[in-house]
């Protein structure tokens, strides 16, 4: 037992007073004895793990991580891309969010990884539990397979799962909310799903802020064409008004916009299908509305996916569909649905319908379109510019419309104005030193963020060296953002442009093969420290400027094919080798 504590007498209290504080601080000291000892144990350490192409893995991992830090969790965020720094053999659990990417392939930066993963001497992994967010888009036929192949993956190794995977459509937000409060729940958390100060209030109807829940009706200033009159191209540059929005954004980073559908191209869905354009249908995020306004507004009517058309064929006698979806060929299917849309469907294979709420019952929500920014905030304060191509072109008998480019270009709002948000794009940014040199390769519409990216140099005066690959089929007509370009090279900004006319020759030349001309010079600087960056076309450009890279790698640099292979993966890793390509 302590001995009580006594009040010095010197103290100036009354000898009451004196009695009363040696009462109360005694009294203290005795509940301090009895309390139980606290003892602190291992926080549970639950690895987040995310493969990502564009970004949105990428930040739902971080976001997680962050929380789950926050409730007391031992929760790293790992990319794919650095995957040797964790080892899941020591491992009890993880948390895997997955993009997929192009025909059902892993993101850019999980490529390696899934190899290891899939790799016949794999370790087990019987000591591992999991979860698995799968991230993707039901337009394609390989949905989310990606992260369905990591989920049935792991599984096979003896890994057993936390809570089971989810698919997440393009509007993921939701979905992986609900997944990672599942996780949470079985970690033993449940409380750690939502930090309280996130949790929205079911007083607050009010959004806080400008977001993709919540956009901005931003003003279109100015919608120019980049081609020549003779161009059977028609690429247009935009430039948004941020006055008053409080918005920011970075180079590298993307606008999100909210188009409209062609009210012609609506007005004729609606008098084939026979109904009325004021009955009223319920939309996700606006009540009921009538038909006309939903079918602008609120739903995708041009997009054939797998879905739809099963969807579909349910409700119509059309002996073609059945026959297309009994074969059960995915190759097959992938053919009818190039170049077509909805229309068709309406128009070839009549389907019989309740009403109109059955009928927009089968449809997607008309999401929003993502364009890589072509402006620098340093350069224009309060603006934001795209370099968007026009879409129309011709296939079975119809002309077809780009929704979103033709809404820009054609449609806007009567007010002028167009919904927008920002979306960060960690993985595509400048180098942190402005003295480091940067190579960009932007074919066509590529170039839009390499032109923020030269403005935000100059505004910067950033004493590293930029060089540009930009190609196109005519100089004449297509050299986009010409007097900018050349302006910059003549004062000194720009120090190499190398340019691709693929029709002006007899031989087709793209920036792939300037790259090859270049490529003792281009060695140098990559060896020298140089980033990489490739914008524009996944199909093929973009693995053509992959393949003219790793020969050079092996070529000019004297790595072999080998060699070549793990300079190029250690580029990636370091971030100094990006990709923003569609």
């Amino acid at each position: 037992m302590k001995a009580l504590p006594v009040i010095p007498p010197s103290a100036p209290f009354t000898e009451e007073q004196k009695m009363w504080l040696n009462g109360y601080i005694a009294g203290l000291i005795s509940e301090a004895d009895e309390s139980p000892v606290i003892s602190s144990k291992p926080k549970v350490r639950v690895p987040v793990l995310y493969a990502s192409q564009s970004g949105n893995s990428e930040g739902l991992a971080e976001d997680f991580a962050e929380r789950l830090s926050g409730s007391g969790f031992d929760a790293p965020c790992f990319s794919t891309e650095d995957h040797g720094d964790i080892d899941l053999t020591k491992e009890k659990h993880l948390l895997l969010i997955s993009s997929t990417w192009g025909e059902g392939d892993p993101p850019d930066n999980a490529v390696e990884f899934w190899k290891t993963l899939e790799s016949s001497d794999h370790p087990r992994l019987e000591e591992l539990s999991y979860s698995v967010l799968a991230l993707g888009d039901s337009n394609y036929l390989d949905f989310c397979k990606q992260g369905k192949a990591f989920d049935a993956r792991l599984e096979q190794l003896g890994a057993k799962r936390i809570a089971p995977r989810v698919d997440c459509d393009t509007d993921f937000e939701e979905p992986a909310e609900q997944w990672f409060s599942a996780v949470v729940a079985q970690l033993g958390g449940e409380e750690a799903g939502q930090p309280a100060s996130a949790r929205p209030s079911s007083s607050t109807a009010t959004p806080v802020g400008w977001s993709k829940k919540n956009p901005f009706r931003a003003k279109l200033l100015e919608n120019r064409r980049l081609n020549g009159e003779t161009s059977d191209r028609d690429t247009r540059h935009f430039e948004f008004d941020l006055t008053g929005s409080g918005l920011s954004y970075e180079v590298g980073d993307v606008l999100g916009v909210y188009p409209k559908n062609n009210a012609a191209l609506v007005d004729e869905m609606i008098e084939k299908l026979g109904f009325s354009p004021d009955e009223p249908v319920p939309t996700s995020d606006r009540g009921e509305q009538a038909l006309r306004v939903a079918l602008i507004e609120d739903y995708d009517i041009t997009t054939l996916s797998a879905k739809v058309i099963k969807d579909w064929a349910e409700r119509s006698s059309s002996e073609f569909l059945n026959a297309l979806l009994k074969e059960g060929d995915d190759e097959l299917l992938k053919d009818y649905i190039w170049g077509r849309e909805l229309i068709d469907l309406v128009t070839d294979h009549p389907a019989e319908w309740s009403g109109a709420g059955e009928f927009v019952s089968i449809l997607r929500k008309l999401g929003p379109r993502l364009y890589s920014i072509s402006s620098s905030p340093a350069a224009h304060p309060d603006q934001v510019h795209l370099s968007v191509a026009k879409v129309t072109y011709e296939t079975h008998g119809r002309i077809r419309e780009g929704v979103c480019s033709t809404y820009l270009a054609d449609r806007v709002n009567g007010d002028g104005t167009v919904p927008v948000f920002f979306q960060p794009a960690a993985h595509f940014k400048l180098p942190a030193d402005l003295a480091t040199d940067v190579i960009m390769c932007g074919p066509g519409t590529g170039i839009a963020p390499f032109r923020a990216f030269l403005e935000e140099r100059e505004a910067t005066k950033a004493p590293g060296r930029n060089w540009l690959f930009f190609g196109n089929p005519h100089e004449q007509t297509d050299f986009l953002y010409r007097e900018q370009l050349l302006g910059q090279q003549e004062k000194g900004i720009l120090n190499r442009l190398d340019l691709a006319w693929s029709r002006d020759g007899d031989s087709k030349v793209y920036v792939q093969d300037k790259m090859r001309e270049s490529g003792e010079e281009l060695w140098n600087w990559l060896n020298g420290g140089a980033h990489f960056y490739v914008c524009g076309d996944a199909k093929r450009m973009a693995k053509d400027v992959d393949a003219a890279l790793h020969h050079i790698a092996a070529t000019h640099g004297g790595l072999g094919e080998d060699g070549a292979k793990d300079f190029i993966n250690q580029l990636k890793k370091e971030k100094r080798y990006q990709r923003d390509v569609y």
